[in-house]
C-alpha cells in the first residue's frame, strides 16, 4: 500500500474535512478515483472556489510534502523542471584549479561540474524526487502550448531526462492537482491523461457550513446573513467578478474583526472591500446592499 491509499470517498471526505475543507460528494470520488487509480486530477472552477485548497487539504490529510508550481505567461521548462548552480559550478572549477586540476581528466573535471550538489530541482523535479508529494501545478490555463506538451510528457512517465545528469524517475508517482481558470481551452491530450471536476460555487447551506468550519468564531447569525448577500451578489448580472468563498471567508473574518455579530448596514459597506476587488463591484454592491440586507 502507498501512502496515499483510501479505501472509500467517504473516507476521503471525512479526512478533509479534518483540515477544514468540505467536499461535495462529486468532488470527493473523483478525488479518490485520482488517488486510487494514480491519474492526475483536473480541477476547473471560477477563482476562490477551493481548487487550490483542495490540493492544500490532500497534502495536510496525508501528511505529503507540497510542491506548488505557479503557471503564467511565458513559463517554460527549465524554469518548471531545473536548472544549474552557475555560481557554485565556478567555485568548484576554480577550487579544482588551484588544486592544479586535482589529477581528473578534462571528461572527469567536466563531469564532476554536473554533479547533483549542483542540480536546483525546481517544483517538477523536486516532486519525482521527493515523491510520495503532492505536486500542485497551478493555474495553468496561463501557460502556453509548449508548456502543456512539456507537462504531457511529463505526467505520462513521470520521469524527466536530464542531459549532463541522467534520467530521474519517480520511485512512486506524486499526486498531481492541476488547476485552471478557464481563461482559455486546454488541449484534449492534457485533459485525456487526467480525471476531471468542474467545481461550481456552493449553494447557500454547503457555504454557510464552509464558514462555520473555516471560522468557527464567526457568530452563526453573522455567517448566515454573510453567505446569504453574496449569494444574491453572484446571481447579479452586472458583477464583474462574483466572489468566490474565498472572498466569503475574508468577509466574514472582517466584519468578526470589526466586533459584528450580525451583519449591519453601515460594516457592510465599510468593509466590501474583503468582498469585491473591483471599484465597480464595490459600487454597485454598497448600492444595492440596502435591498439585499431588507
Amino acid at each position: 500500500m502507498t501512502k496515499t491509499s483510501i479505501e472509500s470517498a467517504a473516507k476521503l471526505s471525512a479526512m478533509l474535512a479534518s483540515t477544514g475543507y468540505l467536499a461535495d460528494e462529486g468532488l470527493a470520488t473523483i478525488g479518490y478515483l485520482s488517488l486510487a487509480m494514480e491519474r492526475p486530477l483536473l480541477l476547473e472552477g471560477e477563482p476562490g472556489t477551493g481548487k487550490t485548497s483542495l490540493a492544500e487539504a490532500i497534502a495536510e490529510s496525508f501528511s505529503l510534502p507540497l510542491i506548488r508550481l505557479q503557471c503564467y505567461e511565458g513559463i517554460d521548462a527549465s524554469q518548471a523542471l531545473y536548472d544549474w548552480d552557475f555560481t557554485a559550478q565556478i567555485l568548484h572549477l576554480r577550487s579544482v584549479e588551484a588544486r592544479g586540476g586535482g589529477g581528473l581528466s578534462a571528461a572527469e573535471l567536466e563531469s564532476s561540474l554536473y554533479d547533483g550538489r549542483f542540480l536546483l530541482a525546481r517544483p517538477i523535479l523536486k516532486a519525482l524526487q521527493q515523491s510520495p508529494a503532492v505536486l500542485l501545478i497551478d493555474e495553468i490555463d496561463r501557460a502556453d502550448d509548449e508548456f502543456e506538451a512539456f507537462l504531457l510528457e511529463v505526467l505520462s512517465t513521470y520521469q524527466v531526462s536530464i542531459p549532463e545528469f541522467g534520467t530521474v524517475k519517480a520511485a512512486t508517482p506524486p499526486v498531481v492537482v492541476l488547476t485552471s481558470n478557464r481563461t482559455r481551452d486546454l488541449h484534449d491530450a492534457l485533459k485525456r491523461r487526467c480525471l476531471y471536476h468542474w467545481i461550481d460555487h456552493p449553494g447557500l447551506a454547503r457555504e454557510v457550513e464552509i464558514v462555520r468550519t473555516r471560522l468557527p468564531e464567526v457568530p452563526a447569525l453573522l455567517a448566515q446573513q454573510v453567505v446569504r448577500v453574496v449569494q444574491q451578489i453572484r446571481a447579479t448580472d452586472d458583477i464583474l467578478k462574483p466572489p468566490g468563498v474565498a472572498e466569503t471567508l475574508d468577509w466574514a473574518r472582517a466584519l468578526h474583526q470589526l466586533g459584528r455579530a450580525e451583519l449591519d448596514l453601515a460594516s457592510a459597506a465599510a468593509s466590501i472591500g474583503a468582498l469585491c476587488k473591483y471599484r465597480e463591484d464595490t459600487e454597485r454592491v454598497t448600492a444595492a446592499l440596502a435591498r439585499m440586507l431588507g
